[in-house]
């Protein structure tokens, strides 16, 4: 399945069978640090982020308290299967033909979230879901079978990192492990589209 994973989020690249065992072996740490209640920094299908067990809510605190960020600010979860949103909120009709024809990281937020940190649902009871297609993050997620927050790697406020070289030491300090994949690249990357929907039909794009 790993070996699937990476060939199609590298498509031009010749398979490399040390990639998947690095892959593996990272996946299995973070999974472990996740099942304790601890924090993560990895790569995810936008920009680096800081994730932790989206059902765990004293590990969702923690997140907050290092952003410095107020806990009626939302976080985002990401999904490896579409068919698992169900599980974690209402999911109106048309979103599964936005996931499909997205042709860029999409966060959906849907209504009604239910069986996640209280503290990590909005205030009008929505949350936002992301359905990632990248190697590590869908890995994990595969591995872990749990959701996952993912926030931007920087203090609130802050501009978000454009990859791992600009996260800062401050965040990298506070966080219980450092996943050891793609930490080389350099080409920029952007925060996801983020669209609300709701069970009445309604579309309200809140970032292109």
């Amino acid at each position: 399945r790993s070996t699937n994973i990476i060939r199609r989020f590298y498509p031009g690249m010749v398979y490399n069978r040390s990639m998947e065992i690095k892959l593996k072996e990272e996946v299995f740490k973070a999974t472990e640090i996740l099942k304790k209640g601890g924090i993560i920094l990895y790569p995810t299908d936008t920009i680096w982020g800081i994730g932790c067990d989206a059902t765990d809510a004293k590990a969702v605190q923690r997140i907050y308290e290092l952003k410095q960020r107020e806990d009626n600010k939302s976080m985002l979860v990401l999904l490896d299967d579409a068919g698992k949103i169900a599980s974690y909120a209402d999911v109106p009709e048309i979103a599964l033909q936005l996931i499909e024809v997205s042709n860029k990281p999409t966060t959906i937020i849907y209504p009604n979230a239910r069986n996640l940190a209280a503290n990590l649902i909005n205030a009008d009871q929505t949350i936002g879901i992301r359905i990632t297609e990248e190697a590590f993050s869908k890995a994990l997620l595969f591995r872990f079978r749990k959701p996952l927050v993912s926030t931007s790697a920087n203090i609130s406020g802050q501009p978000s990192p454009a990859c791992f070289a600009d996260i800062s030491e401050e965040i990298k300090n506070a966080v219980d492990y450092i996943v050891d994949f793609r930490r080389q690249e350099t080409r920029p990357c952007s925060p996801s589209s983020i669209i609300k929907l709701g069970m009445d039909g309604s579309i309200q794009i809140l970032r292109k």
